[in-house]
């Protein structure tokens, strides 16, 4: 090897260094997954010459063979990796390997729990990739060239992973990259080509370039012939077909779930997955996956995301956004079309109509694929809800056209189980709606037990109609978008005034007039004293424990939403509450009688807040609410 020049030594970003401490521990059980790591980066490396080379053949450097080459001695205690790929430059190398140049590393970071088996999944939906090497190595090397680049551009990358590394340039007569792993102590299995066949079989057969190691004779095996006499002999270890294109009955489920780890860089197992091709004046094939984890970043929207583009099964770009839609910004895997042209670019693809059409088919069967999860497996898609349902709840207002679809995806806690978890579909609402009930009733609030003991909910228990009961930050904003399901409207329970349909008898009705018209003049003296907190008082029948609530106007903004558009800096129009009141209950009764208008005033003050936080808002005045309620105690207690 030629003398090496321009050497420096380079410290690792902080974050690399906490990655590769975390990963060595936490990832020890599963150390054998770095060579799939390292042949799936090998591979993107081919895959991505023979794109850039679409255009510039020169790339090639008169050798197209695209394969990825494994070795080892046993004696010296190694493993190399080595590819024809792409290659990487000097400042390529100091950014993809002395940084992890991936957004949201922060938030992963502060994610880590300590716990061994937890972080070892976060690690798993982050992406190990290269820093698995460190796993069994005490050292590794990097020679590596980028294709077309002169031959003294070669660069060489070195280190323990324990701090920093060396980087230095040299002549490297081949374009590509080889990665040598010093074992470490007690790792010398993996210098062994039984073993390194078996985990190339069992993790990467599915690459679509050749793994290839040096054949080995059997013992005994053309003993006549002398060894040395022989020209070294390379043989593909893996089947080196893309397993997309492979018919759906030769695949089993053991496949599908490593090429998800493949594309993913998951360590746990997908959910589910759909494997299509389709043919017509639309061809293509597509094998999409929903994934068991969250991936760390997945409520950052500009986060990188996307399907694998092939086009007729040349690789062009990893997460092409543009084939589904935002709310599904989850779903892992291929698409390979043989509709778009193979030097199609992210700007070309935002024109082609070809791109629209895959988007809809794309999208539709990934709905589809849900919609049999949630069918065939609940306690599957129970699982997928968990994960990832606030993120379909985007779905709604993002997407028209598939809104009904969606609608049956969702899942809602409500009055009829009790607990917080959202188990309950629309279609199990609407079967055990009340005869004579035209609306789907709901109740938004900050957290489950404020929507669950919500005063609002009484004359629902009473009557025996569910209401469905949504705490997440998202909820309110995704109801506004809702207008109804299977013929029935969305009803708010804390807007507007209650309309419980048929359910109420016309008898119910004319009492509840009558009983309003012998308030009038409790309400007249309400009005005094809270006229300027609201926006007006009356009679109501949605209370049957509670003395009194806070209702909004049909139009107004509900307290959830105003708050979040108060953190985001959002004018938010200003509005009053109705004051409903509950007749029957005693201490309405109480003040109805009460002959001092200014403890009249105190009590009906005291009501009115603790109306607003029997909603879950937050007093305006606190203290004044205190000091009166302390006043009354003391009344009480003379």
């Amino acid at each position: 090897m030629s003398t090496e020049t321009q050497k420096e030594t380079l410290g690792f970003q902080t974050e690399v260094k906490q990655l590769l401490n975390l990963m060595i521990h936490s990832l020890y059980s599963n150390k054998e997954i770095f060579l799939r790591e390292l042949i799936s980066n090998a591979s993107d490396a081919s895959e991505k010459l023979r794109f850039e080379a679409l255009n510039n053949d020169a790339l090639y450097e008169g050798e197209p063979e695209l394969a990825v080459r494994i070795e080892y001695d046993k004696d010296a205690k190694t493993v190399t990796i080595e590819d024809r790929g792409i290659g990487m430059s000097r400042d390529d190398v100091i950014e993809h390997l002395g940084t992890i140049a991936k957004s949201g590393t922060a938030s992963f970071l502060s994610n880590l729990t300590g716990d061994e088996a937890k972080d070892s999944q976060l690690i798993g939906q982050f992406g190990v990739g290269f820093y698995s090497a460190f796993i069994v190595a005490e050292r590794v090397d990097v020679y590596t060239r980028r294709a077309g680049a002169d031959v003294s551009e070669g660069v060489h990358w070195s280190s323990t992973g324990e701090g920093d590394f060396t980087i230095a340039n040299f002549d490297k007569p081949k374009r590509g990259t080889r990665i040598v792993l010093k074992l470490k102590e007690g790792e010398e299995e993996f210098a062994d080509g039984f073993r390194l066949r078996s985990l190339v079989r069992k993790y990467s057969d599915h690459i679509s370039i050749p793994v290839q190691m040096l054949k080995e004779e059997l013992p005994g095996e053309d003993e006549a012939e002398d060894a040395e006499a022989k020209a070294p002999e390379m043989e593909s270890v893996n089947s080196a077909t893309a397993l997309w294109t492979r018919p759906k009955s030769d695949l089993n489920d053991e496949e599908y779930q490593e090429f998800y780890k493949h594309i993913s860089h998951d360590f746990a197992d997908a959910l589910t997955w759909s494997h299509n091709k389709v043919e017509g004046n639309l061809e293509y094939t597509s094998l999409l996956y929903v994934p068991e984890n969250a991936p760390f970043d997945l409520w950052n929207r500009e986060a990188p995301r996307g399907l694998k583009l092939y086009v007729q099964r040349v690789f062009i770009m990893d997460q092409a956004d543009q084939f589904l839609p935002l709310y599904l910004r989850f779903i892992k895997g291929v698409v390979d079309s043989n509709n778009l042209s193979l030097n199609v670019s992210r700007e070309i693809l935002q024109k082609d109509p070809n791109v629209d059409k895959l988007r809809s088919a794309l999208t539709k069967r990934v709905l589809d694929m849900l919609s049999k999860l949630a069918k065939n497996d609940a306690e599957k898609y129970a699982t997928f809800w968990k994960t990832f349902g606030s993120v379909i709840k985007e779905g709604p207002a993002e997407d028209m056209g598939n809104r009904d679809k969606i609608l049956k995806l969702l899942r809602f806690a409500s009055t009829h189980t009790g607990t917080s978890e959202q188990s309950v579909s629309l279609e199990d609402y609407v079967s055990r709606m009340q005869e004579g009930q035209k609306k789907i009733y709901y109740v938004v609030a900050d957290n489950f037990n404020t929507a669950k003991n919500s005063p609002h909910l009484e004359v629902f228990r009473k009557k025996g109609i569910e209401v469905l009961l949504l705490s997440e930050r998202i909820d309110e904003w995704m109801m506004s978008q809702l207008f109804d399901f299977d013929g029935h409207n969305f009803q708010d329970v804390t807007k507007g005034e209650l309309d419980l349909g048929e359910t109420e008898s016309e008898e119910e009705k004319q009492k509840l007039e009558e009983v309003a018209k012998e308030h009038e003049g409790l309400v007249e003296r309400l009005n005094k004293v809270l006229d300027d907190r609201v926006d007006s008082i009356r009679i109501t029948h949605r209370l049957t424990d509670s003395p009194a609530c806070l209702v909004i106007g049909d139009y107004d903004m509900g307290l959830q939403m105003r708050r979040i558009m108060e953190a985001a800096g959002q004018a938010v129009p200003e509005s009053k509450p109705i004051f409903e009141i509950n007749p029957e209950h005693p201490l309405i009764n109480k003040l109805d009688h009460e002959p001092d208008e200014d403890r009249f005033g105190e009590l009906a003050l005291v009501l009115f807040d603790q109306a607003g936080l029997a909603a879950g808002a937050t007093l305006d005045d606190p203290a004044s609410y205190v000091t009166r309620l302390n006043k009354l105690l003391l009344e009480l207690s003379s």
